[in-house]
């Protein structure tokens, strides 16, 4: 026992400092989007072309959706006058999928706190069940790393369980497959109501690379409402939490 106790002193702390501290990201990290559209041509449309997932448009004025994004290099590196790049910032959740389609000039909008009823009843505990609705793994591995040491989730209150029957929010992943409708469905249906629903990743918003396909239902919100909309693909596990906290109102 003195050894373990010994070599956890040395160990020292191990669970990062966010919220109070900024996230520290690897350098190649995409976050937040940057459009300056005055950089860009009105006859040029490079970077439309060069998006695979149709997240680009220029429909009077350049505008990116952060739904179908999947935060590849394409659109920046395939425009010549730099009219879209992408920062660090990890802060991409929304309460609404209307807020994820980003046009230069408008207000940034961020995930707001649930209503003061949902506040009292999930601020403290909140239960996630996550499904896999056919998802590739990604954003399943980079949940998972939420419950590691290193960020703890269990310390904000949130964990994810087993059962829907002990859940408070279906947690999704993936595109929603037509093998894993049935499943989704009666999952939530499981979860005692109130109860809320998170997409997370681009499959899970808007069907991602798998969009279109006869196979998949483009998303989570063609089923069912959705109470928050985690855009990446896969999203960082700060840009995960950080959707959580915001919704529950932790964020100092």
């Amino acid at each position: 026992m003195i050894k373990e106790l010994l070599a956890r002193r040395r160990q020292g702390h191990r669970t990062m400092g966010y919220p109070r501290e900024p996230a520290v990201l690897p350098e190649l990290f995409r976050g937040y989007p940057r459009l300056s559209p005055e950089l860009c041509p009105s006859d040029c449309d490079l970077c439309v072309a060069a998006c695979p997932v149709g997240a680009v448009t220029r429909h009077g004025s350049l505008a990116l959706d952060l739904g179908k994004c999947t935060f590849c290099p394409h659109c920046d590196q395939g425009c010549p006058h730099n009219a879209i790049s992408f920062t660090a910032d990890p802060r991409l959740a929304t309460r609404r999928r209307e807020e994820l389609l980003l046009t230069a000039g408008e207000e940034r909008r961020l995930a707001e706190p649930l209503g003061k009823e949902l506040l009292r009843l999930f601020g403290r505990s909140l239960k996630l069940r996550e499904v896999s609705a056919g998802g590739c793994n990604a954003c399943e591995a980079d949940t998972n790393v939420l419950s590691t040491i290193g960020f703890d989730l269990g310390r904000f209150g949130i964990q994810f369980v087993a059962s829907p029957r002990h859940a408070d929010a279906l947690f999704v992943t993936g595109p929603v497959t037509e093998n894993m409708r049935e499943a989704l469905l009666k999952t939530h249906g499981a979860i005692p109501s109130p109860k809320l629903v998170i997409a997370c990743g681009s499959c899970a918003i808007s069907g991602g690379p798998f969009r279109g396909s006869p196979e998949v239902h483009n998303g989570v919100d063609a089923f069912l409402p959705v109470d928050l909309y985690i855009p990446g693909c896969p999203p960082h596990p700060v840009t995960i939490l950080d959707g959580l906290l915001r919704t529950l109102g932790k964020m100092p």
